[in-house]
């Protein structure tokens, strides 16, 4: 099939994508739609729970691996939404409807490059596509559980709206739960123990601490207290008061250093990382890769948001079609011709190392 017919199926499986609810944990139903791309194209796969994925026909072993993946499952759309979330509608160019942008336009454009290549002989890197699960949840079920189970990743491609430059970089996050103690007593009585008042010296020190290190690509960690809960009535000072941190990592510290750090020197009683897995992660830019986007083109630059990059241990590039500011918004929507330029970039980028 040539790269033209494969653009416009891409365009007609993502409207299906679209008009199908694929919420992080409930994707069977886009799994089957993936399942039945690769029928159609007479391309073998496997299916992992809802981790739909394949390797080129002349897979060799001995060659190294290059993964290609994006993600079938959606945030819920928020209220904001004044076009049906869950009909494919083309306006002025634009593709509306939740995931349209994170990440449908980047997985079909994904789908297509790899099925593009799927015959080819004497390829360079072995190629293995995985349409992934749970990423919006970062659920047990998603891409991490696939890394035991599809041949040894040696480099990939995560497919996330990056208007198709080059994101050679990615923060990690770690959220803590953290506690301020206090002495709880009645509220007509004098309390120099007020937890309340106490959290107050810790929420400035969250405000200003530095850490040390900042990255050229990536910036200085980035902490922000995001949630805090306390006391039950009017009339009752509480014990405690909670906090929960969002600490975005660059890739100047792993997780585990982060969270040392942060117990050892934050004025908490208690604090604690839910998770160290999602770290940050990083492609040299003189890899062959990046160099091939930079022939094209593209622009690196070091990306502040999340994606499936951080439970991957190998080299890693983000690209994919569409701005990730429209992610998560309401009337979520992707150009028809961003998803044509994705498959477009994806394959020339291809052409050029394999």
């Amino acid at each position: 099939m040539s790269q033209k017919e494969l653009t416009y199926s891409a365009i007609d499986l993502l409207k299906k994508l679209i008009e199908t609810p694929s919420f992080s944990s409930e994707e069977n139903e886009t799994a089957i739609l993936l399942e039945h791309w690769f029928i159609v194209h007479y391309i073998d796969y496997n299916r992992t729970n809802n981790n739909v994925w394949a390797t080129n026909k002349f897979f060799d072993e001995s060659k190294p691996t290059l993964l290609l993946n994006s993600h079938h499952d959606t945030v819920f759309p928020n209220n904001g939404y004044t076009k049906d979330p869950f009909k494919a509608i083309v306006e002025d160019g634009k593709l509306y409807g939740l995931g349209s942008n994170d990440a449908g336009g980047c997985l079909v454009s994904l789908l297509a490059t790899f099925t593009y290549f799927y015959n080819h002989e004497d390829l360079k890197y072995n190629l293995v596509f995985v349409g992934s699960a749970e990423e919006e949840s970062s659920g047990p079920n998603g891409l991490n559980s696939m890394l035991s189970i599809i041949p040894k990743v040696d480099v990939a491609i995560v497919g996330e709206p990056t208007e198709m430059q080059l994101a050679v970089a990615e923060k990690g996050l770690v959220v803590f739960d953290a506690k301020v103690n206090g002495t709880p007593s009645h509220a007509a009585h004098v309390n120099p123990d007020n937890a309340i008042y106490n959290s107050i010296k810790t929420l400035k020190w969250f405000k200003n601490y530095q850490f040390e290190k900042s990255s050229e690509i990536l910036g200085d960690v980035k902490m922000t207290v995001t949630q805090i809960k306390a006391g039950k009535q009017h009339n009752a000072v509480p014990a405690a008061v909670e906090l929960v941190i969002d600490v975005r990592v660059n890739d100047k510290y792993k997780n585990e250093e982060i969270a040392n750090i942060l117990q050892k020197e934050a004025p908490c009683s208690e604090i604690k990382a839910r998770s160290l897995r999602l770290n940050s992660s990083s492609i040299p830019t003189d890899h062959e890769l990046v160099q091939a986007g930079i022939d094209l083109g593209r622009e690196t630059y070091g990306s502040p948001t999340l994606s499936d990059q951080s439970v991957l241990s190998c080299p890693s590039l983000k690209l994919g079609p569409g701005d990730s500011t429209r992610s998560h918004t309401a009337d979520e929507y992707i150009y028809i011709e961003e998803i044509k330029e994705g498959i477009d970039i994806y394959i020339k980028l291809l052409d050029k190392i394999l």
